[in-house]
């Protein structure tokens, strides 16, 4: 009973001594940047001077979150090309003009913070995999799953008008999406919402969907697995990389989509203590 007693207290020790080394870890939802750009709208251009110092503003409050790491939604084999472009902002030398997305939250946010706060890389942690979510458009209780996403649709596209108009702002905007009850919409209608849906086949799958072993009883949980898969790949990347650097603070921009399963997964991950971008934008 005593030897019992020991372990117990033991391992009770361990787990209150790693809890108390948690990494701190400040998801950051996005939109991509370069995708809201329409042409003949200045307004939804972050590169016009009104919208570089929106960013800015919003980049200032992220930035009190002193992250010593940033991660970003970039492919790990592009790793080496981001370092290149990275040590080049950091010399005012980047030519932004030159770049193929120069309005990218990669360059707009990652190297903006990284630069003013001193992270010294910026570390590609995404994963190839994902899909559309309009692979899914048929089979028992296929209008729940079409009428929330039409419901979500008409929310961004207010968004959109208000951007081009010029009556919300970039700042503004982002700020919108790093709110629980916006990008839990999103979970919500990626993650949960489509396991509603069985009995139906998926309408031109691309490569990443291996339709070799899909049952179509569960065609919706199917499309559901997808989207996980990838993000616990993006979430193996991103503690791998804070293991070998022994980093404290984390800063990943990402997304606005991932955001509420990888803030599901970390949630169980003892190691790790979720940061609300909340605590700085409010």
């Amino acid at each position: 009973m005593k030897l019992f007693l020991i372990i117990t207290f033991s391992v009770i020790c361990l787990s209150t001594n790693a809890q108390s080394n948690k990494t701190e870890i400040l998801i950051l939802g996005s939109d991509h940047l370069s995708q809201v750009y329409r042409e003949g709208q200045p307004n939804t251009d972050v590169l016009i001077e009104k919208n570089q110092e929106s960013i800015e503003e919003f980049a200032k409050s992220i930035e009190q979150f002193t992250p010593e790491m940033i991660m970003v939604e970039q492919l790990p084999e592009r790793q080496s090309e981001i370092d290149s472009l990275y040590a080049l902002y950091l010399k005012d030398k980047l030519d932004m003009a030159s770049l193929e997305y120069p309005r990218s939250e990669l360059y707009q946010l990652a190297f903006r913070i990284g630069k003013e706060k001193g992270v010294k890389q910026i570390t590609c942690v995404n994963s190839k995999g994902g899909t559309s979510q309009g692979i899914l458009d048929n089979g028992d209780n296929i209008d729940i799953y079409e009428n929330e996403t039409k419901a979500l649709r008409e929310i961004v596209k207010a968004k959109y008008m208000g951007l081009a108009q010029g009556t919300l702002s970039f700042k503004e905007y982002l700020t919108f999406l790093n709110q629980p009850e916006a990008y839990n919409k999103l979970y919500r209608l990626k993650y949960l919402t489509p396991a509603r849906v069985t009995n139906g086949t998926f309408t031109n799958p691309d490569e990443m969907v291996d339709t070799a072993f899909i049952d179509p009883k569960y065609i919706g949980a199917e499309l559901i697995s997808v989207f996980k898969n990838r993000d616990y790949k993006i979430y193996s990347n991103i503690v791998t990389n804070v293991m070998e650097h022994q980093s404290e603070k984390v800063l990943l921009i990402i997304g606005v989509g991932h955001v509420g399963s990888l803030k599901s997964i970390f949630r169980d991950d003892y190691e790790f203590e979720l940061v609300d971008a909340n605590t700085f934008l409010k």
